[in-house]
């Protein structure tokens, strides 16, 4: 089948053998609390896509990290879900020697990194940190909760924004707290009993008095001077979530092709829907990769995510629809179309980024609250 033949090209080159291993497993198995899916993806490499290559990872591109993950949301919404929390965690890290050589450790033993950070864009204030610290001898005590946490059992490393106060400073400074997950006083609790993404590991990660050295602090000064830092992490994050539940509903759309349901008519108005939405996707993320970090573009990154959200809204219920009852009620199409909704609970919402971007199409700063 050519439909998504590009994507699974770009898969086969990064991480070879990764979709037909993922093909074999079945989809009610792959979205349960006991997924294979995460240990899987370390197996083939995945943990290093987005790591360059000087520091041993796959050196990916937005692009290409964008095909992969449509791939992944059209075997296993859960792991496409908690792959992209690591892969954003990875593009988020700000440069320097210190999150360098993190990044080689993820790259050379497959280390999941979870997310506990800040996010920002140009313009806007840096979202307030879960988590405080207080000073200690050679270096800090943490306390808060980060949830909803995605990889809570298979991280590795949790990084984390944190207000903290520099020693001979006046106010407090965003900082980067990297902690290893078998710190002491670092807890899992059950977020739920939600049916959505089971094999995610999302649960809540609790911090109680964990201490950190100072060698796992990096300071970023004032919240202001981080916009221009986070917008990597901000862009990506769009982008990437976008593309995969993009593949959620392309998933969906691929057993209509197969199974040969309702017409060539209908089957080229999901496919070309699609395909119309993931040529949006690239566009952006090649824009990205040129350098661009304008305000016009996390705009455009913002108008496609939007885009891509009514894409999949519509092709999923009428995928779901000529896929027939039965398969909604003991086949698996239930779970894609389920799992299809939930990118319109993913920051921003519609209703609270509406006024800025309509504010910014005529011509005022993009200044997001």
């Amino acid at each position: 089948m050519r439909f998504m033949a590009r994507e699974r090209e770009t898969a086969e080159q990064f991480v070879p053998g990764l979709d037909a291993k993922l093909r074999e497993v079945p989809l009610e198995v792959l979205e349960s609390k006991d997924s294979p899916g995460l240990s899987i993806f370390r197996e083939f490499g995945g943990p290093g896509l987005l790591v360059g290559k000087a520091s041993g990872g796959l050196g990916a591109s937005l692009l290409e990290a964008a095909h992969i993950h449509r791939v992944l949301g059209s075997r296993s919404p859960s792991l496409a879900i908690a792959v992209n929390m690591h892969s954003c965690t990875v593009a988020a890290i700000p440069p320097g020697p210190g999150t360098e050589a993190m990044l080689g450790m993820v790259a050379a033993g497959g280390l999941y990194l979870a997310s506990a950070f800040a996010e920002g864009i140009p313009g806007a204030g840096v979202i307030a940190p879960t988590l405080r610290g207080e000073r200690i001898p050679g270096g800090w005590k943490l306390n808060g909760s980060k949830k909803p946490c995605s990889l809570s059992r298979s991280m590795d490393i949790l990084t984390a924004s944190v207000l903290l106060r520099p020693d001979g400073a006046d106010e407090a400074e965003l900082a980067l707290a990297v902690i290893p997950a078998t710190s002491p006083g670092i807890e899992v609790r059950p977020l739920g009993t939600g049916l959505v993404f089971p094999g995610s590991e999302t649960e809540e990660v609790v911090l109680t008095d964990v201490e950190i050295t100072d060698d796992s602090v990096s300071f970023f000064g004032k919240t202001d001077s981080l916009n221009a830092a986070l917008t990597a992490g901000w862009l990506t994050f769009e982008l990437l979530v976008s593309a995969c539940y993009l593949g959620m509903a392309s998933g969906l759309v691929e057993r209509v092709s197969e199974q040969g349901r309702g017409t060539a008519a209908d089957r080229m108005l999901l496919v070309g829907e699609l395909e119309t939405a993931m040529a949006a996707i690239e566009a952006v993320a090649t824009e990205i990769m040129e350098g661009s970090g304008e305000p016009s573009t996390v705009a455009r990154a913002l108008h496609v995510r939007f885009a891509v959200q009514r894409a999949v809204e519509r092709t999923s219920a009428l995928a779901t629809e000529l896929l027939g009852g039965v398969a909604f009620m003991v086949g698996s199409s239930a779970l894609l179309y389920t799992a299809c909704r939930a990118l319109a609970f993913h920051p921003p919402s519609r209703t609270g980024i509406a006024g800025p971007l309509d504010r910014f199409v005529a011509g005022e700063p993009l200044i997001v609250t």
